[in-house]
């Protein structure tokens, strides 16, 4: 990875600046917090169209999404965002167990693919520098979603 500069640390802090928004603020905490379906059938239900916990759905993975294009396509500095940020991997995981079956219903074969591979390359990377720290990752994440209420 290349070395990072001004202009890298200039966009993570503007991405961070961005998740301060009170609006995007709202609709991360209640990802977070409540957003736990298992299926795509629990997805559905807790986010019905033109629900605000469909708004809000979109505006999280979205948000993610966009920082996913960014860092596949070498704008973002990879081994920079890494070290300072982990909430796109939770994000990740709470929407990998049903992605496939929204890919296949909405028939958006690429639907959160720059998320996808983004957490796959910071799997990776922390794999590299601690021999299976995404696994602890996994945990952790999944330590949130139990504690986490199962409401809306």
């Amino acid at each position: 990875m290349s070395c990072p500069d001004a202009q890298d640390a200039n966009l993570v802090l503007r991405l961070y600046e961005l998740r301060r928004e009170s609006v995007l603020r709202e609709a991360r905490d209640w990802f977070i917090q409540r957003f736990n379906p298992q299926s795509f059938e629990q997805f559905v239900e807790q986010c019905p169209m033109g629900s605000d916990q469909n708004r809000m759905f979109r505006m999280v993975t979205s948000y993610w999404e966009m920082v996913g294009a960014f860092l596949n396509n070498g704008v973002l500095n990879a081994d920079l965002y890494f070290q300072t940020t982990g909430e796109h991997l939770v994000t990740w995981l709470k929407v990998e167990p049903f992605v496939p079956k929204m890919r296949q219903t909405f028939n958006m074969p690429h639907m959160l693919k720059n998320l996808e591979e983004m957490a796959k390359k910071h799997m990776a990377w922390m794999d590299a520098r601690t021999p299976g720290s995404s696994e602890n990752f996994r945990a952790f994440a999944r330590s949130i979603a139990e504690r986490s209420p199962k409401t809306r």
